[in-house]
């Protein structure tokens, strides 16, 4: 194994042998090169192409290697070296993609943090990656400050960060196998964690999934509507950087100013949560979407009422991706137009192939469930500051054990059943969430459900389903939703939910993922004051 030493003495780990690194450089699934390196040979080919599309108006490639050099300037004025990790807090823009570039151009390694984490988790992550700066806004840094940030903070829009003359990368370039990017979890099911990636999976592995969504012959277009700073989100500057994109950014997601973005920059990828489509494409702003040739969809699961409503707004099948930070990817880019719940495609040895194994880790049949492991170009490093982790999810070999319950089809297609860890254990019975939100979501009463279990002194758990009444109808009966999983969706009565709690909204994490965690609470809290209804045991 082939370790690496930031400058601070922060120690990553490859967990994938060297010599499967090699083969998959050697098969052409890895460029083999650094990140600014590939970039620049995208200035070279198309520096008047545009980069970034953002609320100051549009940058082209050539501009905006200038400001990244000019960025990596002042970091290096700020003491960023080489093999330095640089934490970077800021909604996204023209700013963000300078930064990532800027990095990559000083050898340094990326921590972007979605802005909607609280200060607490952003200097938790600071000073456990041992970052050398944070680079924020002017508006958080004095609150930063305060908290006791364990490193500088720079703020990018400060009187501190005029720009001075653009930096010359050095002819030494890092090796491409060692880290140039850390991509957070969620965080939706408890604190995030960190998991570092390389150059090459982010440009080969990552790269190759990103060009796999892409139809049609010239570069790509996209409306990225989620954070760049989260694992979803990272295909931005790598579509960017590997396939030559223009890159329409958004600062805060809001369906109305989201269609309007799509007749005015004509993007062809339309990239969202499934939450954010549904807004959009129940949106009564009427525009012209006949530039989208791929619309994607990740993050959470794909029910068939947001599938269809995008399918006729937008006049395009969604692709479902499925993915994790800790290095899972597979999608329906191939096989777009058939949709079933859980279904993930096939996978591609490209991007990482895919394994079912038994509890003991050893592979199952198709048809069988158990859990998912992953392994190929894009898988990471290793997680940061948590051996555990590492020893807990990644066996010999480099694979990684994703946490997820599925199962491979006789025609290769990969099932996504659950969270492996989001079960509800029930008197010794284990009920999977997500086949009660797949139902409840077709529901025309029900806008957004996530179920969780809520502790139980007699059976150890229960499941109670969380609801969003669809606005402008009528709420539905706790009793009528059993009734629709019953009798509509042939539902076992020790399926169902024993609870129903009816909220104005569900709450999301920084990512616009459902915050597992803080719903848990809120559940758990409504069914002691008894304020959800049923409440009771429906068998």
């Amino acid at each position: 194994m082939t370790s690496w030493t930031s400058a601070a003495g922060l120690v990553l780990t490859d967990l994938v042998p060297a010599a499967l690194r090699a083969r998959w450089v050697e098969r052409g699934w890895c460029p083999d090169q650094d990140l600014y390196t590939l970039f620049l040979e995208r200035v070279r080919s198309h520096p008047s192409r545009e980069a970034v599309v953002d609320d100051q108006g549009t940058l082209d490639y050539a501009a905006l290697d200038e400001r990244a050099r000019r960025t990596a300037a002042l970091l290096a004025g700020h003491g960023v070296r080489e093999r330095d990790v640089v934490a970077v807090l800021l909604p996204d823009g023209r700013d963000t993609v300078a930064l990532d570039l800027a990095i990559a151009a000083l050898g340094a390694v990326a921590l972007p943090v979605p802005p909607g984490r609280s200060d607490a988790d952003v200097l938790g992550l600071v000073e456990r990656a041992r970052a050398a700066l944070l680079v924020t806004e002017a508006s958080r840094v004095e609150r930063i400050e305060r908290s006791g940030a364990p490193a500088p903070v720079l703020a990018i829009d400060g009187p501190g960060a005029r720009r001075p003359r653009p930096y010359v990368p050095e002819r030494r370039r890092p090796d491409p196998e060692s880290p140039a990017r850390v991509l957070l979890s969620s965080g939706s099911e408890g604190e995030p964690t960190m998991v570092a990636y390389s150059h090459n999976a982010m440009a080969g592995g990552r790269g190759n999934y990103v060009g796999a969504l892409h139809e049609g012959g010239g570069p790509p277009r996209v409306l990225l509507l989620v954070s760049s700073a989260s694992s979803f989100g990272s295909l931005g500057i790598v579509a960017l950087i590997r396939h030559g994109a223009t890159l329409v950014t958004t600062r805060r997601f809001d369906p109305g100013a989201a269609l309007e973005a799509i007749e005015r920059h004509r993007p062809t990828l339309l990239v969202g949560v499934p939450t954010m489509l549904r807004r959009m494409a129940l949106h009564d702003r009427e525009v012209d979407t006949s530039s989208l040739t791929t619309v994607v969809a990740s993050g959470a699961p794909l029910h068939r009422e947001v599938y269809d409503l995008c399918v006729r707004r937008f006049r395009r099948p969604v692709v479902n991706v499925y993915g994790s930070t800790d290095g899972v990817n597979c999608h329906t880019a191939r096989d777009t137009g058939e949709w079933g719940p859980g279904r993930a495609g096939r996978p591609d040895p490209a991007v990482a192939e895919i394994s079912v194994r038994d509890p003991e880790g050893r592979p199952l049949p198709p048809g069988e469930t158990g859990e998912i492991w992953a392994l190929g170009p894009m898988t990471p490093l290793c997680h940061v500051a948590v051996p555990e982790l590492d020893r807990e999810r990644r066996p010999a070999g480099g694979w990684v054990r994703t946490g997820d319950l599925g199962r491979l089809g006789g025609d290769g297609v990969l099932w996504v059943i659950d969270r492996l860890r989001r079960t509800v254990i029930r008197g010794g019975v284990t009920l999977y969430p997500a086949r009660v939100e797949h139902a409840l979501s077709a529901h025309p009463g029900v806008d957004e459900v996530h179920c969780v279990p809520v502790p139980d002194p007699d059976l150890g758990e229960r499941m109670c389903a969380c609801v969003r009444p669809t606005p402008g109808r009528t709420t539905p009966s706790g009793e009528e939703l059993l009734a629709h999983l019953r009798d509509r969706h042939g539902m076992d009565t020790r399926a169902l939910p024993e609870h129903v709690l009816f909220l104005p909204s569900l709450p999301l994490g920084p990512t616009g993922k459902v915050c597992a965690g803080t719903l848990t609470r809120m559940a758990t809290e409504a069914v002691r004051a008894r304020t959800t209804v049923l409440s009771g045991d429906p068998r």
